[in-house]
C-alpha cells in the first residue's frame, strides 16, 4: 500500500450527508476521474463508498468511517464497530483518529491499536494527529504511517496551518519520524503540494480543493463579492 502512493497524489473522495454530491455513486465518479488525472490513491469515508469506488478504479484506498458520539469528539474510524466495517470493505488501509482526546467509552488509543491489531494484524494503520507531539507518539505505538489530517480542527490545534512558516510543523515531523509522513489538511494549491515533497513527505492527501465543488466555487463567489461590496 505506501510503496503503491509513493511520491504521488491521493485524493480524499468523500461527501458527508449534509453535502450535495452525498451518494457512493458519485464517490465512485469522482475516484474515476482521481485514476484518469494521474492521482495514487484514493480516501474514503464508509464501506459503501469504498465498495463503490473499488468497482470502478483499482487504486489502493485509504478507508475511514466518519460517525458521532455522544461521550467523545473523536469521530474518525473511533471503534472497533468502524474497524470492523472497513475491513468488510476490502479497503487497503485504515485511518483513525490518534489524537489526545478521549476516545469512545473511555478506551485508550494504545488498548485500541492492540485490539485492532489482535483482529486485523495484516491491515497498514495511518494515524490522523493534529499535533507534532501527537505524530511522534503514533510512531511509538507502532502506526505504519502518520499523517498530519487533523492539524488545525482539534481545540487545542485551533488557528494551526499546515503551511505556518513554510510548513515549518511538517518540516519538524519528517525530521523526527522515521515511519512514512503523509501530508494531509488544507492542503488547497498545487504549490502547497510540491513543497511538501520537497519537505520530503512520502505522499500528499487532497480533499475538499478537488472533489468539494461548493467550496471551490465559494472561493470564487466570495472573491467576487469584494469587488462588488
Amino acid at each position: 500500500m505506501l510503496d503503491n502512493i509513493k511520491s504521488g497524489l491521493v485524493v480524499s473522495c468523500q461527501a458527508l450527508e449534509d453535502e450535495p454530491l452525498h451518494s457512493s455513486f458519485i464517490m465512485g465518479r469522482m475516484a474515476v476521474a482521481a485514476d484518469q488525472a494521474g492521482a495514487l490513491g484514493i480516501r474514503a469515508n464508509s464501506k459503501q463508498d469504498i465498495l463503490a469506488i473499488k468497482k470502478t478504479t483499482d487504486l489502493p484506498v485509504i478507508g475511514i468511517v466518519k460517525r458521532d458520539y455522544d461521550d467523545s469528539e473523536v469521530f474518525i474510524t473511533a471503534t472497533m464497530e468502524e474497524i470492523n466495517e472497513l475491513a468488510e470493505s476490502g479497503c487497503d488501509m485504515i485511518a483513525l483518529d490518534a489524537t489526545d482526546r478521549p476516545r469512545p467509552n473511555g478506551e485508550s488509543l494504545g488498548a485500541f491499536i492492540n485490539e485492532i491489531r489482535a483482529k486485523y494484524p495484516s491491515i497498514p494503520l495511518m494515524a490522523d494527529a493534529s499535533t507534532v507531539e501527537e505524530v511522534l507518539a503514533a510512531e511509538r505505538m507502532g502506526f505504519d504511517c502518520v499523517s498530519t489530517t487533523l492539524m488545525g480542527y482539534t481545540e487545542y490545534s485551533t488557528g494551526d496551518n499546515i503551511a505556518d512558516n513554510d510548513f515549518e510543523r511538517l518540516k519538524e515531523i519528517v525530521s523526527k519520524v522515521s515511519v512514512p509522513v503523509i501530508a494531509e489538511g488544507k492542503i488547497d494549491t498545487p504549490e502547497k503540494a510540491k513543497r511538501c515533497f520537497e519537505i520530503g513527505v512520502h505522499s500528499v492527501v487532497v480533499g475538499s480543493a478537488i472533489t468539494r465543488p461548493q467550496l471551490i466555487a465559494k472561493q470564487f463567489v466570495d472573491s467576487i463579492k469584494q469587488v462588488n461590496s
